[in-house]
């Protein structure tokens, strides 16, 4: 369990170091095109590079934060700072689209001037297509290893992607029919996008940091309990489900025969359990609180649910 634990973290340094070499290597290329044309849609996509580069490097020190183990000062680990990443992502990304419609209506009026644009889309079409390849991959990687860090900056860089794309059309528009106020006009629809995805970022940013349940993955445990506790006779309540960034957290009463000892109770529990662990495999923390049946409605005062 801990070597699959290893190899997830590995990767997703991996894939996070990756992402930060391509913001600075397209950040440099990005603006060098939007200087070079004057094309207030790459000047938009350049800004919202810069604020990705930021973004990205917060991530990073985030993950490695987030991989650290369990201390005296913090005894449930650090892996909620991937949510905080994720938040920061997406104020960073909200920043940016905000920036980009103030740059689109400042050349809505004051005019646009167009220049060597085929340099600028060159530049855009690459930036694009490794955004693309390198989003998709940050996504797939956030999925395979559970990590909302990995998945916001996968949806910042598709965000590149929709801008780029944006660019290009406006500037293929231009070209075809000499309108210059395509370009403004494109990067006002790619900012509108792009808060888009910020604002949902921001919304499961804090969904997590308030442990906010996952219908989905209640059910899955809901199930496997239903099947573990019918074939021992038992019964469950209570059960609480939290995803801390890394780690699956989940807590539940066990109810148990009057008769039964202390540790023939304990040795079911544990199988129980270890049972619902294997559905989080390898970061899953799974604790019973046992009861005898006589006790089973029995308030307690300490618990709100």
């Amino acid at each position: 369990m801990q070597t699959r634990g290893v190899q997830g973290f590995e990767e997703q340094k991996k894939v996070m170091n990756l992402s930060l070499a391509a913001a600075v290597v397209l950040l440099a290329a990005k603006v060098t095109a939007a200087i070079v044309t004057g094309s207030s849609a790459i000047y938009s996509d350049a800004a919202e590079s810069v604020v990705h580069l930021l973004a990205v490097m917060f991530a990073a020190w985030a993950l490695r934060l987030a991989h650290k183990p369990a201390d005296e000062t913090h005894h449930f680990g650090h892996d909620k700072v991937s949510f905080l990443s994720a938040g920061f992502e997406g104020a960073m990304i909200s920043a940016a689209a905000v920036l980009i419609f103030y740059e689109a209506i400042r050349q809505i009026i004051f005019g646009v001037k167009l220049e060597n644009l085929g340099f600028g889309i060159i530049v855009t079409a690459v930036a694009a297509g490794v955004n693309l390849a390198l989003g998709l991959s940050l996504m797939a990687v956030g999925k395979r290893n559970g990590s909302a860090l990995i998945r916001a900056n996968g949806a910042h860089v598709l965000t590149d992607v929709w801008s780029s794309a944006a660019v290009l059309v406006a500037l293929g528009l231009y070209q075809r029919t000499g309108w210059t106020y395509w370009d403004p006009i494109a990067a006002m629809l790619a900012a509108l996008n792009i808060m888009r995805v910020g604002v949902k970022l921001i919304r499961e940013s804090l969904g997590g940091l308030l442990d906010e349940s996952d219908p989905t993955t209640e059910k899955q445990i809901c199930d496997l309990l239903d099947r573990e506790v019918k074939e021992r006779g038992l019964s469950y309540h209570n059960l609480r489900y939290r995803h801390s960034g890394r780690t699956h957290w989940v807590e539940f009463h066990l109810v148990f025969d009057d008769a039964l000892t202390v540790g023939e109770a304990h040795e079911a529990a544990t199988e129980v359990e270890a049972r619902v662990a294997d559905l989080f495999q390898p970061l899953g923390r799974v604790i019973s609180h046992l009861e005898p049946k006589s006790a089973e409605h029995h308030d307690e005062s300490w618990e709100e649910r």
